[in-house]
C-alpha cells in the first residue's frame, strides 16, 4: 500500500492552490485502496517533525526553480529518511544519485516547454524512478537502503544544518568589500 502525505500551507488569497487541493481529495477519493491520499493543512515544526519520524522517502516535488530552500528534506536526512526530489534548491548539493537519495527528472533549471509539458514530464520521470529504483531498493534489497538511510543522515545531515548555513550567510552573503575593513595587520578583513 502506498501512502501519500501532502501537507502545506495555502495563503487565503491562492485560488488556485485552493482548487488544486480540492482536485487531489477528488481524485484520491476515486483512486484504487492501494493508494491513500492526505492532506494536512496547516503545515509547522511539529506537523513536520511527526511526519519525518514516520516517513520512508521523503517526496519533495517543487517546480523548477521555486524551491524555496527545502529544509523539510534536511530535516527527514536528520532522521535517516533518504530524498527522492527535484533537483532544486539544496537537493542540487544534496543529491548523490542512490547514495543519499534519488533525482527526479533533468537538471533543475527552467526549459522551453509549456507547465502541462514540464508536469507531464515530471510525473513520468518521477513513477519510473519509484517503480524501476526506490521500490525495488526499498522491498527487495532492505540492508542498501538501509545504508541510503545512513548515507542521508552521515552526508546530508553534516552539511546541510543551520551551522553550516549561518556561516555561509556570513562570509558568503555579508562579507563584502564595503561591510568590513581590509586594514588588519596583513590586509585581511577586520569586522
Amino acid at each position: 500500500i502506498l501512502h501519500n502525505t501532502s501537507t502545506g500551507v495555502i495563503a487565503p488569497k491562492d485560488l488556485e492552490g485552493q482548487k488544486l487541493i480540492r482536485q487531489i481529495n477528488k481524485a484520491s477519493r476515486r483512486r484504487s485502496k492501494k493508494v491513500s491520499v492526505v492532506f494536512l493543512p496547516g503545515f509547522d515544526m511539529e506537523v513536520c517533525g511527526r511526519l519525518v519520524a514516520g516517513c520512508d522517502v521523503w517526496l519533495n516535488n517543487p517546480i523548477a526553480p521555486l524551491e524555496a530552500s527545502g529544509t523539510s528534506g534536511m530535516k527527514a536526512a536528520f532522521n535517516g529518511v533518504p530524498s527522492l526530489s527535484i533537483l532544486d534548491g539544496w537537493w542540487v548539493e544534496g543529491c548523490v544519485e542512490g547514495v543519499t537519495g534519488w533525482a527526479i527528472g533533468r537538471d533543475g533549471k527552467e526549459h522551453e516547454e509549456t507547465p502541462e509539458e514540464r508536469d507531464l514530464e515530471d510525473a513520468f520521470k518521477l513513477y519510473e524512478k519509484l517503480e524501476e529504483v526506490v521500490a525495488p531498493c526499498f522491498y527487495h534489497d532492505p540492508e542498501r537502503f538501509h545504508e541510503i538511510m545512513r548515507y542521508s543522515i552521515s552526508i546530508n545531515a553534516s552539511f546541510f544544518n543551520t551551522h553550516r548555513m549561518i556561516f555561509q550567510y556570513l562570509y558568503e552573503g555579508y562579507r563584502t568589500p564595503a561591510a568590513c575593513d581590509l586594514g588588519g595587520p596583513n590586509g585581511e578583513a577586520r569586522w
